[in-house]
């Protein structure tokens, strides 16, 4: 079973050094990490979702509207490789939209 915990950024903490880390300096462990950092992960932002029969699909057409489950202000689903991670706010950027986390989903795995 699966149990979630919502957290908000201010209340994370640096996580502690791996056992095998604590006599590392700060330099060797991001070193170590070094490894990792080229794995494409898949980040997604969910603004809702909704259900609806493939004949209601079909008869969509531009400039169609698609209710969604969420309301206008309430926080996006992000997940990183379809799993939940955090939540978090559409933001503008420039000309382009992004997000910005404002909380992140801590899931215990048993």
């Amino acid at each position: 079973m699966t149990s979630t915990e919502n957290l908000d950024l201010d209340d994370l903490e640096t996580p502690a050094p791996l056992a095998d880390q604590e006599d590392m300096p700060p330099g060797q462990i991001t070193k170590e990490l070094e490894a990792i950092y080229d794995i494409p992960v898949q980040i997604s932002a969910v603004l809702g979702k909704t259900t609806m029969q493939v004949n209601q699909l079909l008869k969509l057409g531009r400039g169609a509207v698609v209710e969604l489950d969420r309301r206008v202000g309430e926080a996006i689903d992000i997940y990183v490789n379809n799993r939940l991670v955090a939540r978090g706010e559409v933001v503008v950027v420039e000309d382009r939209l992004g997000v910005t986390m404002t909380e992140i989903i801590k899931s215990d795995r048993a």
